[in-house]
């Protein structure tokens, strides 16, 4: 923002466009919305400002971009790595998409429904299954964060191995340009090869090249059957065996495949006393698996079948299959807690990575012990989507150790798991995206020539830097 600009008239001008109640400048009523959920980001604000249209949404970027303010997109503020906070100057405005909540279509024949970018994913789950289909994106923060969130960084969660991620679940989107003007690409369309795919520019780009307000997601039959098993094995060599196995048995039916290590269930069932191990006895580690089919019975004997076979070859240790919908909630709610359930345990450095699926156990072994001889005590929870090679590789603390000073080797410990990713040809961001968090190691990883046109596009579709800066690049 232009330090001569009078504070005043840019709020007054804001709110001719959303209404003065849309325009907030209370530090108790945005203060929410200027934390980073983990607290790694606190910012300051020149307002929140609320639209309630796509039409609303152009009018105050076209304003902000003349008056050379910046904007901060901001959904249901859940992102991991800052892109949504905005910086400590006070001259931001943070740009919320909440109002933008209406499902405006919804097409069973052409497997497709039309949202805002403000809808809650659990909201548009709902609309999906309200007319008989699923929309398969599935997160922890499910409902909180919004579509608009969700493709704005490309989000991945649980059902990747079956579905994809946020960009494989979108046929078309509607997005607000750094100059006000509004690119209609809602397409419902499977197949359109007609230039290039503009909405793939988009979505992951966390704001930075222009504003999502409404997406044309794709949705599926809803399965009519699951089956759910909590699964004890030795290490994730014998998960990577048992996954290949599930594969040939069942095919895409596969739809969920996580990891979990013997650390993380501990600290789960500390953390969460109604919390029970399913299993037995104490397994190294642990696999979550769910199939699902359009047939209406008969997967629990697959599943049966399949976890007879695995334990005959030795893949694996124990199983529990789930017999009720309160059983299967249960497991899955040991899985979701994993996150939560590191914070009583002191300071955690993240790292969400990707490799190969197949060089997931290798790069376990290795990045295990090179953080481990880096730091002896530090406790490696290793949990995640094994399907689709992502791991949250996180580091808790040594116990004792003072929590500032280990999270003060956030960057030294990045280095070293990150050589380790690059030793696999993997990613240091899988699915939480780039934001504040990673930008400088993004200028470190990235192909040099990639990241130029990376730059290239930025400059030419936000010449005045209005959109998100400070973010990605």
């Amino acid at each position: 923002m232009n330090e001569s600009l009078d504070i005043a008239a840019p709020l007054e001008a804001l709110a001719r466009i959303v209404g003065s109640a849309h325009v907030l400048t209370d530090p108790g009523l945005i203060a929410s919305s200027l934390e980073e959920p983990r607290g790694l980001y606190y910012g300051k604000a020149l307002a929140l400002v609320r639209p309630g249209s796509t039409r609303e949404v152009a009018a105050v970027v076209a304003y902000c971009n003349a008056a050379r303010i910046a904007l901060v997109p901001q959904g249901g503020n859940t992102g991991l790595v800052g892109g949504q906070t905005p910086d400590e100057s006070g001259s931001q405005i943070v740009l919320s998409l909440r109002r933008l909540n209406r499902v405006r279509e919804i097409d069973p024949l052409s497997e497709t429904m039309i949202v805002e970018a403000g809808v809650t994913l659990a909201e548009a789950q709902e609309a999906a299954l309200g007319a008989d289909r699923l929309f398969p994106l599935s997160l922890a923060s499910e409902g909180t964060c919004t579509i608009g969130g969700n493709l704005s960084t490309n989000a991945g969660g649980v059902a990747v191995l079956a579905y994809g991620n946020a960009r494989d679940l979108t046929t078309g989107i509607e997005v607000v340009l750094a100059d006000g003007r509004i690119v209609d690409a809602l397409s419902k369309l499977r197949k359109d090869n007609t230039g290039y795919d503009l909405k793939n520019l988009f979505i992951g780009a966390e704001g930075t090249l222009g504003i999502i307000t409404a997406a044309a997601l794709k949705l599926f039959p809803r399965p009519r059957s699951r089956a759910t098993a909590f699964v004890g094995l030795a290490d994730p060599g014998q998960a990577l065996a048992l996954l290949r196995l599930a594969r040939e048995r069942v095919g895409q039916g596969v739809t969920s495949f996580e990891l979990m290590p013997r650390i993380g269930l501990d600290f789960v069932f500390a953390y969460a006393p109604a919390a029970r191990d399913p299993l037995r006895a104490r397994h190294a580690w642990c696999v979550l698996i769910e199939i699902a089919s359009q047939v209406a019975s008969g997967l629990d004997e697959t599943m049966a079948g399949l976890l007879g076979d695995a334990l005959e070859l030795g893949l694996i240790e124990d199983a529990s299959l789930a017999s009720s919908l309160e059983q299967r909630e249960a497991f899955w709610r040991i899985r979701e807690t994993m996150s939560d359930a590191q914070k009583p345990q002191g300071g955690s450095i993240k790292h969400d990575i990707s490799v190969p699926v197949g060089a997931v156990p290798a790069f376990l072994s290795e990045a295990s012990a090179a953080v481990e001889a880096f730091m002896p005590g530090a406790r490696v929870v290793a949990f995640g989507h094994l399907g689709d090679g992502n791991i949250h590789f996180n580091v808790s603390q040594p116990v004792g150790a003072a929590t500032q000073a280990f999270l003060d080797q956030w960057t030294a410990m990045n280095a070293i798991v990150h050589k380790i990713v690059a030793h696999y040809s993997g990613s240091i961001s899988a699915e939480h995206g780039i934001g504040r968090l990673k930008r400088d190691l993004l200028a470190q990883t990235k192909d040099r020539n990639a990241l130029d046109v990376m730059r290239k596009i930025k400059a030419t579709l936000d010449p005045n830097g209005i959109l998100n800066p400070g973010k990605v690049l």
